[in-house]
């Protein structure tokens, strides 16, 4: 039986397919730029973009990056058309006047990011990470995850010391006890569970709620607009079938990323396979992420979300 939820993700899958925009596009290939995680990776396992633009003779070819701020350094650049990423990348990119546009979100709980420490450790709340070391990668969906928090708790940014670590260095770090926290998304979130048997930290919703981004490079949008919303149709259709299919799914996500199958099975279960345009509701959300950053400094000023939201009729 489905799931409100479901029935939301396939009634706006199928508002896009009624329209069905032919997959057109004047260059031969289209640059996807992924991470092991999200929708992107169903479409690349299952090919689906590859079928959706095969009888036009266009080619796909996908680019993994570590997480967000890379890979939308690509999009900027023009040597990435398409992306997914958190919150906070697109609101760096957007202070450095970068050429994106958000096609795309995911609203989600944010259940699948985490402030973990050691089993062992002493500290149990938000409050206890005072004059601690606390890896996260910067510029990330993390990023903003303990900025807020942080801001929950009452606790200022200028009382912890943040470590800036890509992914699989902050894992090393946190693995050999060289930070004391560590914020961090799925599936590294689940692997330091099951391997280091780390806590996450209680945050409460509103800090943790956390909505994620489809991008692509502003030029590309205006020029194929046809084949961005082609792109979402897809990424619309993987979103239904995985909120289906979870079991199914933590084994595409496996076989695709080499995680462990028991860390996927444990970051599915907990992952929101939603997909739908950027409303009112994610804008102001949104809005909230890049005024809490310029509000610390983080950005030198601020910035207006909905001045790069892509707002064609294909993408509502």
């Amino acid at each position: 039986m489905f799931t409100r939820r479901l029935l939301a993700i396939g009634i706006f899958a199928a508002s896009l397919l009624a329209g069905q925009t032919p997959a057109k596009a004047d260059d031969k290939e289209i640059r996807i730029g992924y991470q092991k995680t999200s929708q992107l990776l169903i479409l690349k396992a299952q090919k689906l973009l590859e079928k959706r633009f095969e009888a036009q003779g266009v080619a796909v070819r996908w680019v993994e990056f570590p997480f967000g701020p890379p890979l939308l350094e690509a999009v900027n650049a023009g040597s990435v058309d398409y992306g997914y990423t958190g919150d906070a990348p697109p609101v760096f990119a957007q202070v450095a006047h970068a050429n994106i546009r958000y096609v795309g979100a995911i609203p989600t709980g944010g259940n699948g990011q985490a402030i973990v420490v050691p089993k062992d450790s002493p500290i149990n709340r938000l409050v206890d990470l005072r004059g601690k070391k606390i890896g996260v990668a910067k510029g990330s969906s993390a990023h903003n995850l303990l900025v807020a928090a942080l801001e929950s708790a009452h606790v200022e940014w200028s009382e912890i010391t943040p470590v800036y670590l890509a992914p699989a260095d902050a894992a090393s770090a946190f693995a050999r006890g060289a930070i004391d926290a560590w914020s961090i998304w799925d599936p590294f979130y689940a692997l330091a569970e099951i391997k280091q048997q780390a806590r996450p930290l209680p945050i409460e919703a509103p800090a943790r709620a956390q909505n994620f981004f489809f991008l692509a490079n502003g030029d590309f949008v205006a020029k194929h607009p046809e084949t961005v919303a082609a792109i979402n149709e897809e990424v619309a259709r993987a979103s239904v079938w995985a909120e289906g299919h979870r079991d199914e799914a933590a084994a595409l996500f496996s076989e695709a990323s080499g995680v462990d199958i028991a860390a996927q099975k444990r970051a599915v279960a907990r992952e929101d396979f939603t997909f739908g345009p950027l409303d009112d509701k994610i804008i102001a959300i949104q809005q909230a992420t890049a005024d809490r950053f310029a509000r610390i400094g983080l950005i030198p000023h601020p910035v207006t979300v909905r001045d790069i939201v892509w707002t064609t009729k294909s993408a509502t």
